[in-house]
């Protein structure tokens, strides 16, 4: 997914959707690091992006004001 469209559709999140996606974003981040310290990673790029979907969560929470933890 493109970083503008993605973007897009988590403006558009409300808050319970925002904490969900965040969840959803860590607990795969977790799995990413599991699989990379087994050396079963299918594709290390998505590591990255998924750091980067988390920041954009975090960013977008925060200029609601809301606490994503």
């Amino acid at each position: 997914m493109k970083a503008k469209q993605s973007v897009k559709q988590l403006r558009e999140m409300n808050e319970h959707e925002l904490r969900d996606k965040y969840q959803e974003l860590t607990r795969e981040v977790f799995n990413l690091r599991f699989q990379s310290a087994t050396a079963q990673m299918s594709s290390p790029a998505r590591f990255k992006q998924v750091r980067r979907d988390i920041a954009r969560v975090k960013t977008i929470a925060k200029q609601r004001n809301l606490a994503i933890r």
